[in-house]
Order: C-alpha cells, then sequence, then structure tokens
C-alpha cells in the first residue's frame, strides 16, 4: 500500500517543530505525530526513520517542507543529500486562518504541513550552492559599499560644520589633497584623520573585493553569461554577475514581464468597480537585483541617442554579431523611450524606472536566448 505523508516544520534557530500528516481527498489531512526537537537536521532523519519503521508494511511518499526565512537553504540542502524531497514555502502563501488570534510553534508547523497537503503554496526558487556563494559575496562587498558611504557623508560633515566646501567634484585626487590642507583646530584635524583613516581603507578594500569578483566572474560557469550582459549599457561585470546569481534560473521566467513582475519594477494597481487607479511599482521580489537595473537605467538615460563609447565597444569586443545586434537595439530603443517620456511630462524618476523595467525583459531575452521574444 502506497501512503503519503507531509512534514510541516516551523523551523528556528533554538528548535524544530515538526508535524505529520497524512492528505485525505477531502477536508483536512490527518494529524499523525507532532514533536519538538533540537535544531539539526539529525533529529528530522531518525523521525523520518521512526515512520518507516511505523508503516514498513507500506511504501512511503515523504514531503517536508518549511518557510522561508533567516536559516536560508542550509537545512533544505541538508535533507536533499539524504534523499528526503523538501519544498521551501513562500511566505505569502501560508496565511493564518481567520479569526485565528492564537500563534504558537505546532499551529505553524501544522499550517505548514495543511499547505503541503493541499497544494496551497507556491515554492521559493532554491539557487545552485555556488550561486547562493558567490551572491552572498557580492552584498558583503555592497555592504562595504555602504559603509564606504557612510563615511564620505561624515566627512563631508565636519567639514560643513567647521565652514568648508569643497565646490568642485569630490573624492577625486584635488579633493583628498585639499581635506589634507584644511586648517583645522588639533582635534578636529584629529578627527578628520581617522575619517580618512577608515575611508582610505574601506576604499582599497572595495577595490580587492573588486578584483575578487572579476574572478569569479571569469570562471566557466558565469564567464558567457557575464559577457553577454556586458553588451548593455551601465552593466559592467559586478552588475552581470550579480543579476546572475541573484536571478540564478532565467528560464522559470515564461516571458519577460513575467521577469520584470518578480523583480517588483512593474506598478501596482488599487481599482475599485469603474475606477482604475495604478499605484506605484511593487518593490516586490528581489530588492538587490531590482537596484541593480534602476541605476543601470539612470546611465542609459545619461546616454546621447545614437552614441556608443569606446568602453561599451570593448565590453561587446568577442561576442556573437546577434548578441551585440540586440544589446544596441535595446539600448536605442531604452534611450529613445526615456527621452519621449521626458517631452511628455514625466517625472524623471518615473521615466528611469520604466526603463529599468524595458531593460529587465530585454535582459531576460538575453540570457534565454529568446532574443526575437521581448515583451516590453
Amino acid at each position: 500500500m502506497n501512503r503519503i505523508l507531509k512534514i510541516g516544520m516551523d523551523v528556528h534557530s533554538t528548535n524544530y517543530t515538526l508535524c505529520v500528516v497524512e492528505p485525505k481527498l477531502e477536508g483536512d489531512p490527518d494529524l499523525l505525530y507532532e514533536v519538538q526537537v533540537e535544531p539539526d537536521c539529525w533529529n528530522i532523519l531518525q523521525i523520518i526513520e521512526k515512520l518507516k519503521q511505523k508503516y514498513k508494511e507500506d511504501q512511503l511518499f515523504i514531503t517536508c517542507g518549511y518557510e522561508a526565512g533567516c536559516l536560508g537553504y542550509t537545512l533544505y540542502h541538508e535533507l536533499e543529500d539524504h534523499g528526503i524531497k523538501c519544498v521551501i514555502l513562500a511566505p505569502s502563501t501560508i496565511e493564518m486562518p481567520g479569526g485565528k488570534r492564537i500563534k504558537t510553534d505546532k499551529r505553524d508547523a501544522y499550517l505548514i504541513a495543511k499547505c503541503l497537503a493541499n497544494g496551497g503554496y507556491r515554492a521559493v526558487y532554491v539557487p545552485t550552492s555556488k550561486d547562493e556563494d558567490v551572491r552572498d559575496y557580492i552584498r558583503m562587498r555592497d555592504d562595504h559599499r555602504d559603509l564606504l558611504k557612510i563615511v564620505k557623508q561624515q566627512i563631508d560633515a565636519i567639514c560643513l560644520r567647521n565652514g568648508h566646501k569643497y565646490t568642485k567634484t569630490r573624492w577625486t585626487g584635488n579633493h583628498l589633497k585639499w581635506l589634507k590642507e584644511l586648517e583645522l583646530s588639533s582635534i578636529d584635524r584629529e578627527t578628520l584623520n581617522e575619517y580618512m583613516l577608515t575611508f582610505q581603507y574601506l576604499f582599497e578594500k572595495l577595490e580587492r573585493l573588486d578584483a575578487r569578483i572579476e574572478e569569479f566572474a571569469s570562471e566557466e560557469e558565469y564567464i558567457e553569461k557575464v559577457k553577454k550582459l556586458r553588451c548593455y549599457i551601465g552593466i559592467k561585470t559586478y552588475s552581470a554577475l550579480s543579476l546572475i546569481v541573484e536571478t540564478g534560473d532565467f528560464h522559470r521566467f515564461a516571458k519577460g514581464n513575467i521577469y520584470s513582475h518578480y523583480l517588483g519594477l512593474t506598478p501596482g494597481e488599487h481599482s475599485s468597480s469603474e475606477n482604475v487607479n495604478r499605484t506605484s511599482i511593487t518593490k516586490a521580489g528581489n530588492k538587490h537585483a531590482r537596484t541593480i537595473l534602476v541605476e543601470a537605467a539612470q546611465c542609459i538615460c545619461r546616454a546621447g541617442i545614437g552614441r556608443k563609447s569606446k568602453a561599451l565597444m570593448a565590453r561587446q569586443k568577442g561576442n556573437d554579431p546577434a548578441v551585440i545586434a540586440y544589446a544596441d537595439k535595446a539600448n536605442e530603443r531604452l534611450r529613445r523611450k526615456y527621452h519621449k517620456m521626458i517631452y511628455r511630462g514625466h517625472h524623471r524618476n518615473i521615466a528611469v524606472t520604466a526603463v529599468a523595467r524595458e531593460l529587465a525583459c530585454f535582459v531576460w531575452g538575453m540570457m534565454t536566448d529568446n532574443i526575437g521574444m521581448v515583451e516590453p
């Protein structure tokens, strides 16, 4: 006899709460077992082994599942490595029953098990271990970039408090020389020097981290994809590799507009009856990839129509002519789109976001080899 079992897991850093249910054709699934264990995959495997001993005369089909959270994908990979099917559920698809005011670990585990039994959930995409590692490295680099930005603001602030303001382009060699020659009190000079030491340390570290990212991008699984994405204006090695590891498998999106919706670049809607009300972009999905596309769109919007820089031609060199033609088509179209929206009176930020949304469609087309199937 075949027996299907679903194990809902409410996972925390301190404990795992497991709920085992058996689906029925109608109604809620039958609750078979509840237990709370230490946060170790081995404990889950022991419980599964006990279930196999209990139902040793039956053939068991077991599926585990837990809600996406701060624990990441470690438990998923551990269970899959032991041959146990596991699913990570998107939090948005797990809803508490109406009117329920009591929340416990056992209730949460049962709710997850119930979603697994009834099929009313959306599974989270699980990246490969390599993509996850590179993604974490790039996010660490971004954290240091943010720290550098804060230090720059602090240096500007101490200069302004002492009545000094640099009117030319900042953070150039001349600006740094100007900072060293400022006439300040002994304590303020010591304070500024400490800030400058931190600035120099972070600046050099960012250069080292960027060099390491260049090495990642030259590895076999990334190099061709990175070369293709670098054909777009505003997308260099760092941006290209970030989009690749943040997205993972581009083929899981049927169309380019679905990918842009996944990134939260599409407008929301709050309509009722005959009143149609479009809101700002949803900002759902992957924030890091969305930010990269918006920054790339800023570069596209600054470029003149029909202009192709030497740096862009150097990045495009070595790619297939069809890829280069597709990227040139995208660059030209997006620049025209921006200028047309500005001419019609749209705010610049709205125009840039619209360009980023359409750029996401072109990126999807490039990564899935659907060069003629972009639907902006």
